[in-house]
């Protein structure tokens, strides 16, 4: 979805940092490898689930209440080492493989040309054909975007820019900055346009300012990287070299009138509507005119800029930077976003920096599987209407909705009984729950891919006409009111969100299955692993970031003062504890980056625990392996996050991830909670037991 980023949040980040979340999408920072073509009519074979609770990857040996984390995985971890093609694996990342395997099953059915195929099974079967048509695209060599190359070496004065600009745009390129739809934050019935940043290559804007060791060393792998890609062009290392630094120039003077990663996650500091003229009075030396006629946008009186400053810096360097060293940062953004579906040497580069480099993954991974993810990418309501079919039961769906409907009644109660806000901002808190609309599974209306053309032999033309396809049908939706059945995540998504302005919480088949939902396993794991993302997702409605919205998705503050500052207090205290956490080496967690994150992590186990209680009230139920319903609960909760990282890995997530890792996710909630601490026996003194425990909702 092309929306601001603090307006999806997310419980599982498959991709946990930015260049991994690229390296799975055609337009971004690809990571394919050089495979041998897999015939289309092989069966993948299916993994075995993983079950929501394993009791051998316990590690016994550790006492629970000192560090819990390695107790519930530490023997998981131990026989579970990151794979060469992974810079992180964990267990959703097994569930994330075993969907990929059934999608793969399902493309290569769908691959094999006949005239039985349905419209869908055409689309999704020729873009994946397309795209595992490695020789042929090796053959094509760079012939695919010759024409754009030639365009952007004609371009003969700055004027020029915007007509270029809009059509990279298209093509899913992050050039300049960003431009799409999305809903007004102060009357969410009506979509308008807005402009943001962008036009980086790096994952964020602190990447190219701050002026540690591992910054400016990775600052000059990245020169290294681009100059290596104009090689690859055909350009002599001389000019290689001129082109790089010309492209990380403007990238730096971009990233300097970019607001960082905590800024943005205040909606009020992302939020300027404004008349398209005042735009224009900004950046004036950018032809917006043409921009929106080029892209064919709908008629535009107001728009939200979301950062002002940018636009205006970005007016001076227009002025103040040279046509070729602008035709050299064209052109590096052209190769950069196309680079997944170029010849053999521009993926094994493009690997080298945003895959070794940046994330310390060893091997690229194997090429079936990244064009699956293209397909769920491009195509992914399409490719999701054949996999609900295979995966999701009625069982699953209805088991899901009544766990949903068990912890929002926990959040009720918990609202009701908090000490610390006055009765007028409760009934307005229960009010914007009881307005929540639960998703499951998949839309209720699937997009119509039918404008959108496929060929077999096009995998790069494909994957641009699927860009231009999502660009112009996030443009056409301007001035329209809001569809509020759409989804923002595909169906075999492994994630869940909430939606502050849809107010809605989404649950995608991909996650309703072993370890978070385990139709054989007892209501205290699934209540530990779902049934926190359940209370996870709800929470986010009442974090620092979606607190600011009213039960209509509206950017408006309906607290009592008193009530902000209690909040603001215990907020504060979350930041406190998580900001202690060590990343990797000396780089600490950011307490403030994933404040949202950590607030849903506290409040999602302890409505699972009060459902969880709610559910077993009166009954005597028996312990299982050796374990409470308690304690299996918070077992649950802990097994879902087993995970081994690359320090590479782990620093770029302390960086750019507003979650916390797995063993903070779980220790620094489980420290918090008395609950915890009577179902395992743990006293003061004990590492689990925080002295000051940290309490929002």
């Amino acid at each position: 979805m092309l929306l601001l980023p603090f307006m999806l949040q997310v419980l599982i980040g498959l991709a946990v940092m930015a260049a991994q979340t690229q390296s799975d999408a055609p337009h971004g920072s690809p990571d394919p490898e050089p495979v041998d073509l897999v015939s289309p009519v092989e069966t993948a074979p299916q993994a075995t689930p993983t079950p929501g609770f394993d009791i051998t990857a316990l590690d016994t040996k550790v006492d629970p209440c000192v560090d819990f984390y390695q107790y519930a995985c530490g023997t998981w971890r131990a026989r579970n080492p990151i794979p060469p093609d992974r810079s992180r694996w964990g267990r959703f990342d097994q569930l994330q493989e075993r969907n990929l395997e059934t999608l793969r099953n399902i493309l290569e059915q769908a691959s094999i040309d006949n005239s039985n195929r349905s419209a869908i099974e055409q689309k999704i079967g020729d873009y994946y054909a397309a795209c595992m048509d490695e020789q042929a695209i090796d053959r094509k060599g760079i012939e695919p975007i010759e024409p754009e190359l030639d365009r952007i070496a004609a371009l003969r004065d700055k004027s020029a820019l915007a007509d270029e600009v809009a059509r990279l745009h298209g093509m899913g390129a992050d050039v300049l900055f960003s431009f799409s739809s999305g809903q007004d934050f102060k009357n969410s019935r009506d979509v308008i346009a807005q402009a943001d940043q962008g036009g980086l290559g790096l994952p964020e804007r602190d990447f190219y300012l701050k002026n540690d060791t591992k910054s400016v060393e990775m600052r000059e792998r990245y020169l290294e990287h681009v100059e290596k890609m104009f090689e690859l062009l055909g350009e002599p290392p001389e000019r290689a070299e001129m082109k790089a630094l010309a492209v990380m120039n403007i990238e730096t003077a971009l990233a300097a009138g970019s607001l960082d990663v905590v800024s943005r996650r205040d909606p009020a500091k992302v939020y300027h509507k404004m008349p398209r003229r005042e735009l224009i009075i900004l950046n004036p030396s950018f032809a917006w005119p043409k921009y929106l006629s080029e892209t064919n946008s709908p008629p535009i009186e107001t728009l939200n800029v979301a950062v002002p400053d940018f636009f205006t810096r970005l007016d001076s360097l227009i002025n103040n930077t040279s046509l070729d060293d602008w035709k050299a940062y064209l052109t590096w953004h052209l190769v950069h976003s196309q680079a997944a579906l170029l010849p053999t040497p521009f993926v094994n580069e493009n690997f080298n920096f945003y895959g070794k480099i940046l994330t310390g993954a060893k091997e690229l991974r194997p090429r079936w599987k990244r064009c699956v993810s293209f397909v769920d990418s491009d195509l992914g309501e399409a490719l999701g209407q054949k996999y609900v079919e295979r995966t999701l039961g009625a069982e699953g769906k209805e088991r899901t909705l009544r766990m949903v409907r068990e912890i929002e009644r926990s959040l009720a109660k918990d609202i009701a009984e908090l000490s610390w806000m006055t009765a007028q901002t409760k009934q307005k808190a229960i009010a914007k729950l009881h307005a929540v609309a639960d998703k499951v599974g998949y839309p209720d209306k699937w997009r119509d891919y039918s404008a959108m053309k496929i060929a077999r032999g096009d995998a790069l033309g494909n994957s641009q006409r699927a860009s231009q396809f999502e660009f112009r049908r996030q443009l056409a939706k301007i001035g329209k009111p809001v569809d509020r059945t759409e989804w923002g995540m595909t169906p075999p998504t492994v994630n869940a969100y909430y939606n502050p302005q849809m107010n809605t919480i989404n649950f995608p088949a991909g996650v309703l299955q072993p370890p978070f939902f385990d139709k054989n396993m007892d209501e205290a794991v699934n209540f530990g692993a779902i049934g926190v993302v359940i209370g996870h997702e709800l929470t986010h409605g009442f974090d620092d970031e979606g607190r600011q919205f009213d039960p209509k998705g509206n950017f408006r503050d309906w607290w009592l003062a008193q009530d902000a500052k209690e909040f603001e207090e215990r907020a504060q205290c979350l930041v406190n504890e998580y900001s202690g956490f060590t990343a990797v080496d000396d780089v600490k967690e950011n307490g403030k980056l994933t404040l949202g994150e950590n607030t849903a992590d506290n409040g999602g186990v302890r409505l699972a625990y009060m459902a969880l209680l709610d559910d077993i009230a009166g009954r005597t139920i028996p312990k299982i392996d050796g374990f409470t319903p308690e304690q299996r609960l918070f077992l649950g909760f802990g097994q879902v996050w087993c995970e081994n990282v690359t320090d590479e890995a782990a620093r770029l997530s302390a960086l750019t991830n507003p979650h916390s890792p797995g063993k903070d996710r779980v220790n620094g909630v489980v420290q918090n909670m008395p609950e915890f601490r009577e179902a395992f026996g743990c006293h003061v003194g004990q590492p689990m037991v925080r002295g000051a425990a940290c309490r929002v909702w």
